[in-house]
């Protein structure tokens, strides 16, 4: 989409992204991710709103993060907590925060808000740049499911109440990998349109993102629970490692 930068996301959403954005995994993703950062300095992509990051740190989790939209940092200050965690206003597939990292994570598909190839090589080159030797470098995604097009095209109901209605439409390129979000939501005050870019990515080629970053793939779960990976698995949790 022409003029959609690193920061259009958070231009576009942080008004209402705590309320329209819940996945409903904030526990269960929590409690892996703080058992993972264990007491190393931990630093998150595309922090957003804190979501995850200030759970982490009422749990004495040492966090940081690396945000491109300022109106999405805004949201997080404006949060208990949110003022006392470190921020590096950027591009996480170039912004570097200052010394290395135990542990580092990018969840929420966000890797996929990366709409070129190169650039979410270049975010796991980021990423590997700033970990510490044995380091980790978590990400959560979902597995594509190209089924629902028709024509490459798709237009579904995200949701539906007594005074509102929001739809998802869709265009996907296989050749590039792109899709092209556009969520119409209509309410009593009027009607807003809503556009993503995204480019998503099989498992297999993530982990050849992190094979030329120099990270070695240790584990992958089909949810924050650690459930196994199968092929009915509509999301990865996937863990990989720097070498001593």
């Amino acid at each position: 989409m022409e003029g959609y930068g690193p920061e259009t996301f958070g231009q576009l959403n942080a008004a209402d992204y705590d309320r329209l954005h819940d996945p409903g995994t904030t526990e269960n993703a929590v409690n892996l991710l703080a058992e993972i950062a264990a007491n190393q300095r931990t630093l998150e992509l595309a922090i957003g709103t804190g979501r995850v990051a200030l759970p982490l740190a009422k749990r004495g989790c040492q966090i940081e993060g690396i945000e491109a939209s300022p109106g999405m940092i805004a949201k997080l200050r404006e949060k208990l907590g949110g003022g006392e965690i470190p921020i590096k206003l950027g591009d996480m597939s170039t912004a570097r925060a200052e010394g290395s990292f135990g542990f580092i994570f990018l969840i929420f598909n966000t890797l996929f808000n990366l709409t070129r190839q190169e650039d979410q090589i270049r975010c796991f080159q980021n990423a590997a740049s700033m970990l510490a030797p044995g380091g980790a470098f978590l990400i959560e995604a979902f597995v594509p499911d190209l089924g629902q097009f028709r024509n490459h095209t798709n237009l579904r109901t995200r949701h539906l109440d007594f005074s509102t209605l929001t739809l998802e439409a869709a265009v996907h390129d296989p050749v590039t990998q792109r899709i092209e979000y556009q969520y119409l939501r209509f309410t009593p005050e009027g009607t807003r349109m809503t556009p993503l870019p995204m480019r998503y990515a099989w498992p297999q080629e993530i982990d050849l993102m992190a094979r030329l970053a120099g990270l070695i793939p240790e584990s992958r779960w089909g949810g924050w629970d650690r459930a196994a990976f199968t092929a009915d698995s509509r999301m990865h949790i996937s863990l990989y490692r720097k070498p001593v």
